[in-house]
């Protein structure tokens, strides 16, 4: 899905480190403990994807990456190859996208798991492509709005919702509308048709017999929750399943509707974390939480669209925009996602390439790509996550205001600071036993040492600590400091 809107945001100036990765930390710092974190590597080609595998998100302890769609597209070289191409697919074939052939694909995946990192596919199956003209996908096939002869599909797989004259939805307060009439113009396949889905089943299959673990539903809520599942349930073998159903005020369409058919993402976690931090007090979130079950629920502070739409924090928001994401890293609500993305100075942009359209390898040290994932206090925030697992929030403490810090049982500890000013001097009381431990938002666990600044909590759990404006400290059992 892809709103219509740019909001141009000032870059903020960072005091934590967070221009640069940092550098992937070594194999021997990754954390111990269930690792359910994603990455979303937004328009990485297949080949930088299974580097960054074995570089990074291994290592550093993520559990899964998210990758852009798979399958052919259609390729807008007019338009300057928008990112937004990609979700308009021509056929279902893996042989040739913008990001890499199948081989590539197929490498990629083998690549990941050998790193103990899952890899999940974002699929697009509500709908085809939106241009009125015929054309050509990235891989050859022919294609025609309503005819798409590679993917088995003529005029009669589509919805003709009959409404507003160019079929497309105008209320989106109109049920009907969401789910039967055309997003954008693209053309909406009947998902409610046992052929369509036996269609969109013979893809998802094939992505799972090259070793994809899970697929993120795209456009979900534009399809009825009881044809997604009749999709799912064509799948020959286990998968994760979320699905994106962003949910604006008064809509019908309801997150909880999909539940039954795995997890959801919704937008709202991540557009009041942002009202939070940019107009209210961090103190609010002493008890903050999402409409959808927690454990149900996919946690993002900013995601490909939203990142376009100015609702929520982004890259250009510097250290606020870490904070938020230590934040979400360290509360115990929802499974969560990172953002990793480019640079892009229009709402179209797509990601860096050549004259052709194919995306360039991603380059972690260049400008043109922000790697969000490897920010060294989103990177090493992972852990974190990984360490405390489901122990409960303790020993919660804020100043009334945009300074906040708590517990996750005696596994960890983090204070955030939000202010224009530093915290100065303050004993914070923890439940973590009595040791030296690294700050793990400004400094790597390495070898049972630490690359950066340590605290030692005493026999009584507490330490103290000096925090700068818009920063923080975060401690946990796993980056304890033995030498």
């Amino acid at each position: 899905m892809f709103p219509r809107v740019l909001v141009a945001v000032a870059l903020v100036a960072a005091l934590l480190t967070v221009p640069s990765p940092g550098g992937p930390p070594p194999a021997a710092a990754a954390p111990s403990g269930e690792r359910d974190v994603i990455a979303q590597m937004f328009q990485w080609n297949w080949d930088s994807v299974g580097r960054e595998c074995r570089d990074t998100l291994g290592p550093a302890g993520y559990g899964a990456v998210q990758v852009s769609p798979p399958s052919e597209h259609v390729v807008l070289d007019g338009e300057g190859h928008p990112w937004w191409q990609d979700y308009q697919p021509v056929s279902y074939d893996l042989d040739d996208t913008r990001r890499g052939d199948r081989a590539a694909f197929a490498a990629m995946v083998a690549d990941c798991h050998a790193a103990g990192v899952k890899v999940y596919a974002d699929v697009v199956f509500n709908h085809m492509t939106g241009q009125e003209e015929c054309g050509t996908g990235s891989g050859g096939s022919s294609y025609c709005h309503y005819e798409y002869p590679d993917a088995g599909y003529g005029y009669g797989d589509f919805h003709h919702c009959g409404r507003n004259g160019d079929d497309d939805i105008a209320d989106y307060h109109d049920r009907y509308e969401v789910q039967n009439c055309e997003l954008l113009n693209l053309a909406d396949l009947d998902t409610g048709a046992p052929y369509v889905r036996d269609r969109i089943g013979g893809y998802l299959n094939d992505l799972l017999s090259l070793g994809v673990d899970g697929f993120r539903v795209d456009a979900a809520k534009h399809m009825a929750a009881g044809d997604v599942a009749a999709v799912l349930d064509r799948l020959n073998g286990p998968a994760y399943i979320y699905q994106e159903v962003l949910h604006g005020a008064g809509e019908p369409v309801t997150p909880d509707e999909y539940l039954g058919n795995g997890d959801v993402y919704d937008e709202r976690y991540a557009r009041d974390l942002a009202r939070i931090f940019d107009s209210e007090r961090l103190a609010y979130l002493r008890d903050f939480g999402t409409a959808v079950p927690s454990d149900q629920v996919i946690a993002g502070v900013d995601n490909h669209d939203s990142q376009r739409g100015g609702s929520t924090l982004t890259f250009r928001d510097g250290a606020r925009f870490s904070l938020a994401n230590a934040f979400m890293l360290a509360w115990p609500v929802g499974t969560p996602r990172v953002m990793s993305s480019y640079g892009f100075t229009d709402f179209d942009q797509g990601p860096p390439s050549d004259a052709t359209g194919k995306t360039l390898d991603a380059d972690c040290s260049s400008a043109a790509w922000q790697c969000e994932h490897a920010w060294q206090p989103i990177r090493n925030m992972v852990g974190f996550h990984n360490e405390v697992g489901d122990a409960p929030v303790t020993r919660w403490w804020d100043n009334g205001g945009d300074t906040i810090a708590f517990g996750r049982g005696d596994s960890g500890y983090v204070v955030l600071n939000d202010r224009a000013g530093p915290v100065d001097g303050r004993w914070f009381a923890t439940d973590l036993p009595q040791g030296t431990y690294c700050d793990v938002l400004h400094g790597d666990p390495v070898d049972g040492g630490c690359a950066g600044p340590t605290y030692q909590v005493n026999a009584d759990g507490w330490f103290r600590a000096d925090i700068g404006a818009h920063d923080g400290v975060a401690l946990h059992t796993g980056a304890r400091v033995t030498g």
